[in-house]
């Protein structure tokens, strides 16, 4: 028995141990895929289409009012003591007239009268058991604020979606950096290591032919000194592109286990084509857009405030039917007895004077319209400054590029030529290692360049609201 529980406990563990690796996924995505992925992982996002939901409930709300309202009531109760109120005792001025009718005198020969003065009797109108039902309808005739909710329906929605679409304009920015930026990171690792491979050859090389007296000791030194500050390079280039990964599986919303396999290549001629044809209009950019979308709800707020002032009118019908019950003379209940009423109106509220509450509002609301006005006049004049900024960027950074890609070709020439003169003897260790170096910084400064060139694209590409 206790062998089974032991083995049962190794298997929950097991599989315990074993879950994290189960949920671990493998992608080999493209960058248009990266964002596919983000938009459906991203929190950010998820919580800006519920907002959209919530718009779209809320709206639904607003139609509620317009609907027929019906309302149900119960009640019942039992009166210990009922309540009372005096009444004028009806019988008494009764028999003072049948008296004077019939004749009646009294002793002196008088006829009886009355005092004037009555005595009051106790009277309730109430039983001790009470039971009411009852159901109201209740339909908005005029209510010009609920109405211009209606007319601002469809307006909200379209401000939940144009938050949606500014979310994923955020999403799909940071995705594409990281994702180039790992790219990028990625492929000048790739020339690092050949850079390796050249020096470990070169180092076999000079270790050859010192043996055989054609090198000094000095030049293997010195090319161990290459080849360890390039593997320090590598080194910081695998930190960097890890960390690379890291922030790219964040942005798109995966575990840190998951693996990603980047499957798009990336050259100089891609990140000129389509460029700096200038075809904008400020309706490109989502943050435009809901701005304007903004002052219009801010528009329907002041004139929802203005028909304030106006009259509110309804109908209403109600039914009820009250059940009343007191206890017998022999101690026993008697029947209940059941009446219904059922009514049918209007209601008619008239504001008259509210202390200045709603030209407060109509106020608050024109200054908060004359804001949002503003905001969107302010946003037109960041876009165009974006724009210029991310244009000249561009501009200098594939000018940039060009000259980093011609100094790694020549320095790439340069170090072939060192090489086959080392090779055939006519050329020096220092010749050829300083023609590596050369080699190597042309190539990062390339790497840097390419990467700065792909940043500002996706910077003016976003500027111009066409990523």
């Amino acid at each position: 028995m206790k062998t089974g529980r032991r083995r049962l406990w190794w298997f929950i563990a097991g599989s315990l141990s074993m879950a994290p690796a189960m949920a671990q996924q493998r992608y080999e995505i493209t960058a248009k895929e990266a964002v596919d992925i983000a938009f459906k992982n991203v929190n950010e996002l998820k919580n800006a289409r519920l907002d959209y939901r919530i718009a779209e409930q809320r709206n639904k709300e607003i139609t509620g009012m317009a609907y027929p309202q019906i309302t149900g009531s119960a009640s019942g109760n039992h009166y210990f003591s009922l309540p009372l109120i005096q009444f004028p005792d009806a019988t008494e001025t009764a028999i003072y007239d049948v008296l004077k009718r019939e004749g009646v005198r009294d002793a002196n020969g008088n006829p009886i009268t009355s005092s004037g003065e009555f005595k009051l009797q106790n009277f309730s109108f109430f039983t001790p058991w009470n039971l009411q039902f009852g159901a109201t309808v209740q339909q908005l005739l005029f209510e010009p604020q609920v109405f211009v909710g209606l007319q601002a329906r469809k307006v909200a929605l379209k401000t939940s979606d144009l938050q949606v679409k500014v979310a994923e304009d955020k999403i799909r920015e940071a995705v594409y950096k990281s994702y180039y930026a790992v790219l990028i990171a990625d492929k000048q690792l790739k020339y690092v290591r050949e850079s390796l491979k050249r020096l470990d050859k070169l180092s076999h090389d000079m270790e050859i032919m010192y043996k055989n007296g054609f090198a000094e000791h000095l030049d293997i030194d010195k090319a161990s000194v290459a080849r360890n500050n390039t593997r320090a390079v590598e080194s910081q280039l695998v930190n960097g592109i890890n960390m690379g990964y890291a922030l790219l599986k964040l942005n798109l919303g995966l575990l840190q286990s998951d693996s990603l396999v980047l499957k798009d290549t990336l050259t100089a001629a891609q990140l000129k084509e389509g460029l700096l044809q200038d075809n904008f209009n400020y309706e490109n950019r989502n943050e435009i857009k809901l701005l304007a979308e903004v002052k219009k709800l801010q528009s329907f707020d002041v004139k929802r405030y203005k028909l304030s002032y106006f009259p509110t009118l309804s109908a209403f019908y109600n039914l009820q039917k009250t059940g009343q019950r007191r206890a017998g003379s022999n101690g026993n209940s008697e029947p209940w007895f059941w009446y219904n009423t059922n009514q049918i109106g209007l209601s008619l509220n008239i504001p008259l004077f509210d202390g200045f509450q709603k030209r407060a509002k109509i106020k608050q609301a024109q200054f908060t319209l004359e804001k949002a006005d503003n905001n969107l006049d302010q946003a037109k004049k960041s876009i165009d400054m974006e724009r210029t900024i991310a244009k000249n960027t561009l501009v200098n950074a594939l000018l940039s590029l060009d000259i980093q890609e011609e100094n790694m070709k020549l320095a790439e020439k340069v170090y072939n030529s060192e090489k086959k003169k080392y090779e055939v003897g006519t050329g020096s260790s220092f010749s050829i290692l300083n023609a590596d170096t050369d080699l190597q910084q042309a190539q990062s400064n390339y790497f840097r360049a390419l990467y700065d060139a792909i940043i500002a694209r996706v910077s003016y590409l976003k500027a111009l609201g066409s990523l």
